[in-house]
């Protein structure tokens, strides 16, 4: 079996690779390095099954053979898609036309790698897919939740009028190792923060709630929503239901890495999100997919990886 997977040497992208690699797949990785690094699949570079190709999807991809096309590519941080918003909104228009289009013509199937961000700033909690979100098409996060809106158009049009196989995924925050320590995000902040003895930043009142799941069990759903018999046509939401304030989450990665930082309070950014929490129900029922590393385990593992890299500066 081959697969794909556009961003493959992003954060979750190289995850997934491991992952099919173990599973005993022929591997394609296909990233621009805009926001991904080839030092997140180096150890993977000397596995034969495994291939990097360098290209930014936003331009057709000369691959002849695919069984399972992964399309994982777009910057997915605020700090990343602020510094690239014009190819963050083409990578997920144009970037996910060219992946269907190779799946249409390899016969493979596909998945698209949507966001929690579709909801925008939610009315409804927790999030079912059934709820349309709250989205302005103007605000700061535009390029990456609209670009994601109409990457899920897009898709379920070919699967409407083409009967591809395809799937789409709404991914809430992950975390793991191989975090970008600048990425911008929550737990990498903090994590990054705390070990070098600076203050850890928590804007707004810290009482906003996030949902954190641990990137190999992320992983793990998407590798049952591409490879489950009942997905074809579906959208499933991909997240912890294990809802925490950003305060909390502050205390704890300070008390795991046995930091002195203090905790200081920022203004909030623009268009904060107040709430996200996923309802999961129907992956747990479709895919008998739910997380299983509790929060605490899979931090103190992330906070273990960062300190490794921040010491050897690599």
């Amino acid at each position: 079996m081959i697969s794909l997977v556009s961003g493959g040497a992003g954060f979750i992208g190289s995850h997934l690779c491991e992952a099919l690699l173990a599973l005993g797949h022929e591997v394609v990785a296909v990233d621009n390095l805009l926001t991904g690094s080839e030092r997140n699949i180096q150890h993977l570079r000397s596995q034969a099954r495994f291939r990097f190709v360098k290209h930014d999807v936003i331009e057709p991809i000369a691959e002849s053979r695919a069984d399972f096309v992964f399309h994982l590519a777009s910057p997915a941080s605020p700090v990343g898609y602020s510094r690239h918003p014009i190819e963050t909104m083409l990578v997920n228009s144009v970037g996910t036309h060219n992946m269907l289009e190779l799946s249409r013509a390899t016969k493979a199937k596909f998945l698209l790698a949507s966001t929690s961000e579709v909801y925008g700033d939610p009315l409804v909690h927790p999030q079912p897919e059934s709820y349309w979100g709250n989205v302005n098409p103007i605000g700061p996060r535009a390029c990456y939740d609209e670009g994601k809106r109409f990457g899920e158009a897009l898709t379920v049009n070919y699967l409407w009028q083409y009967d591809l196989d395809a799937r789409i995924i709404r991914i809430f925050n992950t975390y793991g190792p191989r975090n970008d320590p600048e990425d911008g995000r929550i737990i990498p902040n903090f994590i990054s923060q705390a070990l070098r003895g600076d203050p850890i930043t928590v804007y707004g009142s810290g009482q906003q709630t996030r949902s954190f799941c641990y990137v190999s069990d992320l992983v793990a759903g998407i590798l049952k929503a591409m490879f489950s018999p009942q997905s074809k046509g579906e959208v499933f939401n991909l997240g912890t239901t294990d809802e925490r304030t950003v305060r909390e989450i502050a205390e704890i990665v300070k008390a795991i890495a046995n930091s002195a930082s203090d905790i200081v309070h920022l203004p909030a950014r623009e268009e904060e999100i107040a709430r996200r929490r996923p309802d999961a129900a129907k992956a747990k029922a479709v895919l008998g997919w739910e997380p299983q590393v509790p929060l605490e385990q899979g931090l103190t593992e992330t906070v273990a990886w960062f300190r490794q890299r921040l010491a050897t500066g690599d």
